[in-house]
């Protein structure tokens, strides 16, 4: 049946449903995860494809003219695998690698003796067995013998002590989960203040609970990390909390994009950087220098100090989950006044 001049052109049903569904906001959040995608790749490969030491904190304990000459060699290593400094005595390094201030550390024995290699593998299997791989070499070429002693040995039931990463992930992903549920179900941005409020108070809640939960699993039920029961808890619940409200905060000033952005921070640049399957000094710079300012990484070193350090070390940690904590509460409220304000400034639409 010819068509009747001047009558408008049939339109396919399927082009139709295509171009309500490809719509620019569609376009874009498409684009927005293929991005997220291959920078997901980037940094995990980019950090974890090579790992090597650079600039391993090591002590040398020797007779001072020996231990000026060990830690002059020491330094000049090519690729600078350690930054080796003179320690007084064995017991004083112990309790620098047990303080973390150091990641080991090389006793001299007597002259053409056995020497001592001290690690710490509670702070990264990885790190230890580079030590040892790497002092042992220098000791053969020498014709000298080591003998290594681990001050911080890990559990028989964390395989390469690796349990503090991974329960650290998951109290990252309860929090920015539970964050973006919240957004999914009454949208990303607070109507006012007192549901922004609701809000922190329901992530509280989750972080209490899933602390708890997580320290549960790990310590008495799997004995995977020696830890107390309620300092891993605690740790828990702020990890879980401040990636919780940072994913809130970061979802009241950019909306349903915050979820993304929550991602990039915590998953795409947070876990590889966090020197959980490679300690800090066997990553590339650029991901040893921000891994502990983002709270995988600061939770992943509290979580070891408190399995394998006695507690030491973590002020640090703790004041950077704080700040996220504090930073997202205070984001949070102020997206949310203004948004209100923004709404309540538009003039009403009129009625056609």
């Amino acid at each position: 049946m010819t068509q009747t001049a001047g009558a408008a052109p049939s339109r396919s049903p399927f082009l139709d449903e295509v171009k309500e569904a490809v719509t620019p906001r569609a376009t874009l959040l498409v684009l927005g995860v293929t991005v997220l995608q291959l920078l997901f790749i980037a940094s995990y490969v980019g950090a974890l494809h090579h790992p090597e030491p650079r600039d391993v904190p090591f002590g040398v304990v020797a007779p001072p003219a020996v231990a000026e000459q060990t830690v002059t060699r020491l330094d000049r290593l090519p690729g600078s695998p350690l930054d080796p400094r003179a320690v007084a005595d064995e017991a004083t390094a112990r309790k620098q690698i047990m303080d973390r201030r150091i990641d080991g550390a090389l006793i001299a024995g007597p002259s053409g003796g056995e020497d001592t290699l001290l690690v710490a593998s509670g702070s990264g299997a990885a790190l230890a067995t580079a030590l040892e791989s790497l002092v042992g070499g220098l000791e053969e070429s020498e014709g000298r013998t080591v003998r290594t002693v681990d001050v911080a040995p890990v559990s028989r039931q964390d395989f390469d002590g690796l349990s503090s990463f991974y329960v650290v992930v998951g109290w990252c992903v309860g929090g920015y989960l539970c964050a973006s549920i919240l957004a999914i179900s009454t949208g990303a941005r607070p109507a006012n203040p007192r549901r922004a409020a609701i809000r922190i108070g329901a992530m509280a809640l989750v972080a209490l609970v899933g602390g708890l939960g997580g320290a549960v699993i790990t310590g008495p039920v799997l004995g995977a990390l020696p830890g107390g029961v309620a300092a891993l808890w605690g740790l828990g619940a702020l990890i879980t909390f401040a990636v919780g409200v940072a994913t809130l905060a970061l979802q009241g000033v950019f909306g349903i994009v915050g979820i993304g952005l929550a991602i990039l921070l915590v998953v795409i640049a947070g876990n590889p950087s966090a020197g959980g399957a490679f300690p800090l000094p066997m990553l590339p710079p650029f991901w040893a220098a921000i891994g502990p300012a983002l709270p995988p990484g600061a939770g992943t070193w509290t979580a070891r100090s408190i399995a394998y350090f006695e507690g030491n070390a973590v002020l640090g940690p703790l004041l950077v989950l704080s700040a996220w904590a504090l930073a997202g509460i205070v984001i949070t409220m102020l997206s949310a006044m203004t948004y209100r304000g923004r709404h309540e400034a538009e003039p009403p639409a009129r009625a056609s």
